[in-house]
């Protein structure tokens, strides 16, 4: 091969556009089309190498004769780490039979694919590390690989590599073009700190918008002149100073602006390295101004109760947990829960800002401080003074007489009726809350005839104590199976049939006996027994209604769901696979919820009901009438059935307001196509009112009492009696 024969076509590749361009596939193109003009071979593959994604992408296929296709694609890298390593280490690789070369050994099977006798391999690097590959092919046996070929294509390879370099240069400078783009349009402050100068290097067009300080100002300077190290100088060295060591730094400072203003911001440091080797920092910073303010206001409304202004239970606890001596207050209001029902919430609200008022001025007289609504009825006040017992006790006495003053809600006179109960915390046993204590102090207030304040002492404790033990024996009881489901029937009253059973738990204490719900559900729930306990129930139910299913009894089973379990998130996916395991009908599971507890969480007991419904559960508001239900959350949720509160029943025949109250909600159901069930029927009367005014079903003593399962067969196999 002449020698200026060589020496145009590099001259002719170098001074190619594309070649000055960097386009690596346009000069591999020429390269290839002049290389197989000059030598005699069958096939020009040139591919780039990428080590990220282990692929040899062809770039360039250049088939001389018809023995090659310009569709075959060569191996990729790792299925031949050797030919990889070994053409990094020698730069080329020519073979004569290439077959039967050691070196080549993983490329055999591509070699005797394509009838490839001889080849040349030749490494295209970029400052020592391969990036490429020229590969010439042979079909037909020829002469050996002459040194001067192999040189010129170790050129041509040269050339390439200078090409994909430009290419990779050109690319670099893209896309930092167009990452200072981006930087300059984002909303978050982006700056670059040489640590070594401690001079700002970058700094992005939000720096400006937020502290309205110019780039001017500011670029090519030290970081001394930023407001952080002006306003707060200790931190921002302490900053600096980490910055250094390489520990990464967040903060959130308030900063004032020139012209008064001030704002919060939120930066984080973090350091990097050069590829020269020189330490920079990173400086990230947002406006977090709205953010802090929402946040305040949060913690705000965290600690305040909205209707009165007072501290809430969640505060109020706070305190009370590091208070060790002083006297706790507990007020409740009687009846107040009936007071608003029967005149509303909005002069519930009224009679509740009235009593946080005259609270609030008995603190300031008294010179307290903490004065909570801990409860919807419920205040908390915090005696801190050392006063006598006699005196904390006249202190107690005025305050009740200031409470039980009528108020004048529009223009009727209510006369509140509050309970107090007292705590002395210094007196009482470590291992009890003062609120706990007052709890129960305020549970036998309430029971009180005339002035109804008690305070707690040692007969109180020695009961809170056996509610304890009811505790632990509680936890025995989950794990030794002591439960039992009894079934009271519910009876149509239209059709006098009986056509479902509500499952009541039953307790068999090994020294109490039988014991009801009321003596240890409250305890279940404080210590979240109830969750067990409530997934034992729901599964013995659904056990039990398949039976009676297999045995043809066509009744729907009543299960009590408690707030904690309702709101788990685990109910769906447990009643799924209960309804799944044992073949439930349709509609035959029905799950009851007090209405107070539905509306605890709106949202997520609404997203519930609706999964449920799809499901085929029915769901039924258990004590309606008693809670804060509206007729627009009934329309929201998927409910089949509301059960009259049993209190309303049982004075149906003597209060005219019980009369009208059910009344009342038998008509709203009957508006919303909701099935109604009464609750506590033991008299013929009250079953008679009821059935005249169109309720559809009712359970009670007048039926049956709750059963044991095998009683309530035999009970369902007499005759129903029409009336």
């Amino acid at each position: 091969m002449k020698k200026h024969k060589s020496q145009q076509l590099l001259e002719y590749i170098v001074n190619s556009e594309a070649k000055q361009q960097g386009d690596f596939r346009g000069t591999a193109q020429i390269a290839s089309e002049l290389l197989s003009k000059l030598f005699s071979v069958s096939r020009i593959v040139v591919s780039a190498l990428s080590s990220e994604t282990d692929t040899l992408e062809q770039v360039v296929s250049l088939s001389v004769d018809s023995t090659s296709s310009g569709a075959i694609s060569r191996p990729n890298p790792s299925t031949c780490p050797i030919f990889i390593r070994q053409l990094k280490d020698e730069l080329y690789i020519t073979a004569q039979s290439c077959c039967d070369d050691n070196r080549l050994l993983e490329l055999k099977p591509y070699y005797q694919e394509h009838g490839v006798l001889s080849v040349l391999e030749v490494a295209i690097r970029i400052n020592g590390q391969l990036e490429g590959i020229l590969s010439l092919e042979r079909t037909m046996v020829q002469a050996p690989w002459s040194e001067s070929e192999v040189q010129l294509c170790s050129q041509v390879a040269d050339q390439l590599a200078l090409t994909l370099a430009t290419q990779h240069g050109y690319d670099k400078d893209e896309r930092l073009t167009l990452f200072l783009s981006a930087a300059e349009q984002s909303d978050h402050i982006m700056m670059v700190v040489n640590l070594a100068s401690d001079c700002i290097e970058y700094v992005n067009r939000a720096h400006f918008n937020l502290t309205q300080v110019p780039k001017a100002r500011i670029l090519g300077r030290k970081v001394q002149v930023l407001d952080l190290f002006k306003q707060h100088p200790l931190l921002a060295e302490a900053v600096l100073v980490k910055a250094r060591t390489g520990e990464a730094v967040s903060e959130e400072v308030n900063l004032v602006r020139h012209d008064g203003s001030s704002y919060w911001m939120r930066f984080s440091v973090k350091r990097f390295i050069s590829s020269r080797g020189n330490h920079f920092a990173l400086v990230n910073a947002k406006n977090c101004t709205e953010e802090h303010h929402h946040q305040s206001e949060l913690v705000r409304l965290a600690w305040r109760c909205s209707l009165t202004g007072l501290y809430n239970r969640t505060h109020f606890s706070r305190v009370l947990e590091r208070a060790t001596s002083g006297h706790l207050v507990l007020v409740d209001l009687r009846g107040f829960k009936r007071f608003n029902d029967t005149y509303g919430h909005a002069n519930g609200d009224v009679m509740l800002v009235e009593i946080a008022r005259r609270i609030r001025h008995f603190a300031e007289v008294n010179q307290l401080s903490e004065v909570a609504r801990i409860g919807s009825d419920e205040f908390g006040i915090l005696l801190e003074n050392e006063d006598e017992e006699s005196t904390i006790e006249l202190t107690t006495e005025r305050l009740y007489r200031q409470l039980e003053a009528p108020i004048t809600i529009g223009i009727e006179q209510i006369e509140p009726k509050p309970a107090i109960a007292r705590v002395d915390l210094a007196s009482i046993e470590k291992q009890f809350s003062g609120l706990t204590c007052a709890d129960i102090a305020l549970q036998y207030a309430k029971s009180k005839q005339g002035q109804a304040i008690q305070v707690f002492n040692s007969a109180l404790l020695n009961a809170f104590k056996e509610d304890a033990q009811i505790e632990r024996d509680l936890a025995v009881a989950v794990k030794g199976r002591q439960f039992e489901l009894y079934y009271q029937p519910l009876k149509d009253l239209k059709k006098q049939s009986y056509i479902g059973a509500e499952a009541l738990l039953r307790w068999h204490h090994p020294k109490k006996g039988v014991l009801y719900p009321g003596a240890f559900i409250d305890i279940a729930e404080q210590t979240g027994l109830i969750s067990d306990i409530g997934s034992w129930v729901l599964e013995a139910a659904c056990k039990q209604l398949n039976l009676w299913q297999r045995h043809q009894i066509d009744i729907s089973m009543h299960v009590n769901v408690s707030a904690r379990q309702f709101f788990s998130g685990t109910l769906f996916e447990q009643v799924w696979e209960l309804v799944t395991r044992y073949r439930l009908k349709p509609h035959s599971l029905i799950l009851e919820i007090t209405e107070t507890e539905l509306m605890e969480d709106i949202r997520s007991a609404t997203n519930l009901c609706h999964e449920l419904s799809e499901l085929g559960v029915g769901l039924a508001i258990d004590d309606f009438g008693t809670g804060y239900c509206s007729m627009r959350y009934l329309k929201q949720f998927p409910i089949s059935k509301l059960k009259i509160d049993r209190s309303f029943i049982s004075d149906l025949s003597v209060s005219h307001e019980s009369r009208e109250i059910v009344s009342a909600i038998i008509a709203m159901a009957s508006a919303l196509n909701i099935s109604l069930t009464a609750e506590g029927v033991e008299t013929r009367e009250q079953e008679q009112f009821l059935a005249q005014h169109q309720c559809h079903q009712a359970q009670g003593f007048l039926y049956s009492p709750a059963l044991r399962v095998s009683e309530f067969g035999q009970f369902l196999q007499k005759p129903t009696l029409i009336h």
